[in-house]
């Protein structure tokens, strides 16, 4: 496929997501198989202790490990998650926080995938959640495919 740039496209979807621009996520890291997507703690994103409330988490940790998947289908191909399930650590408590994505097994038609939650603390970073996700490439769904 001539022409066709995977991480552009993964940059390009995620600039489509409402979701990500609530939580001020930006990816931080981006290649094949990988992406780390990166937000500041704030108010709006916390539940009662102050902590990021688990489903903001979830939410980046899902796109994080959707675009590693993505990074990996053909052009023609959108992204759905399937199925994912979270272990919360600790509270996720900090200035900053990173969320990675890692594809485990890459397939035509479902993909594994691993994230990895880490709160950063003064510095000092602190794994406070893991997610293991199911991806399905979906083709010839409008609205769906390529994105």
């Amino acid at each position: 496929m001539a022409g066709f740039d995977a991480l552009q496209r993964v940059q390009e979807s995620f600039a489509l997501q409402g979701a990500m621009q609530t939580l001020g996520a930006q990816i931080t890291h981006l290649a094949a198989g990988a992406v780390d997507i990166g937000f500041d703690w704030a108010p709006g994103l916390t539940q009662q202790h102050g902590f990021i409330h688990a489903g903001m988490l979830s939410a980046a940790l899902d796109s994080a490990c959707g675009y590693a998947g993505f990074s990996l289908m053909p052009e023609d191909a959108g992204v759905l998650t399937i199925e994912f399930k979270i272990n919360l650590l600790a509270p996720a408590q900090g200035q900053r926080f990173r969320c990675e994505g890692r594809v485990l097994k890459p397939g035509r038609t479902i993909v594994v995938a691993e994230g990895r939650a880490y709160a950063i603390d003064n510095g000092q970073e602190k794994l406070c959640a893991t997610m293991q996700c199911t991806l399905m490439a979906v083709h010839g769904r409008e609205g769906i495919a390529g994105k």
